[in-house]
């Protein structure tokens, strides 16, 4: 077993946790974190500040398991630490086609539904139960929350979020550094920096 190290110690990483427990190729051997000020062990885990990564970075896997789109994409750029050392970790319950490529360092969650020839991005979220259906295409550090849907053809660009519950029907763009808004419906394209709610979905002020 590989042992893997978590970046961050909130709630998203208690759920990454629990996906590299579930694992066959990786174990769960702690956490490094800023707000880690000195290291230690307990139970056989290890807690250190985040600065100290560098010791780790020969024996060591690692995942960002931070919920912020944004704050993912500083860590990684900050960190000198190549892209292959950071894997895919799928729960053992998702239903993923042999025909997706999916980008290093992303997490596929509990229930997820990935259809053929899509390809996600790098240190992605597919958050629990989120449906993605065929043909898609979904940037790097984009999160996909609990129970949205993804149908056919759609594009989600950069560091962007489909709220949970939403809805993107067939061939439509969400652009990159977008929110679009819990229980919405996206019927048209949608531009970059925007947010988006209601249903058919419209931008709101930020």
């Amino acid at each position: 077993m590989k042992p893997l190290l978590l970046i961050g110690n909130g709630g998203h990483a208690k759920v990454v946790k629990d996906i590299v427990n579930l694992s066959d190729e990786y174990t769960f051997k702690g956490y490094l974190d800023d707000n880690i000020s000195e290291p230690y062990v307990e139970n056989d885990v290890i807690y250190d500040n985040l600065s100290n990564i560098q010791k780790y970075q020969e024996d060591y896997y690692f995942n960002i398991a931070i919920g912020s789109n944004g704050i993912r994409e500083k860590v990684f750029n900050k960190l000198d630490i190549p892209i292959e050392k950071y894997p895919v970790l799928k729960h053992p319950t998702s239903i993923i086609s042999p025909s997706v490529n999916i980008g290093f360092g992303t997490v596929i969650m509990a229930k997820c539904v990935i259809n053929a020839e899509t390809k996600i991005g790098t240190h992605c979220i597919i958050n629990t139960a989120a449906i993605v259906e065929h043909d898609n295409v979904i940037s790097d550090y984009a999160h996909i929350s609990p129970n949205s849907t993804l149908t056919g053809g759609v594009k989600v660009g950069t560091k962007s979020q489909i709220g949970a519950s939403a809805t993107v029907i067939p061939t439509k763009k969400v652009g990159d550094n977008t929110i679009v808004g819990a229980g919405a419906t996206v019927v048209n394209d949608i531009g970059n920096n925007q947010i988006v709610v209601g249903s058919p979905a419209k931008p709101i002020r930020r």
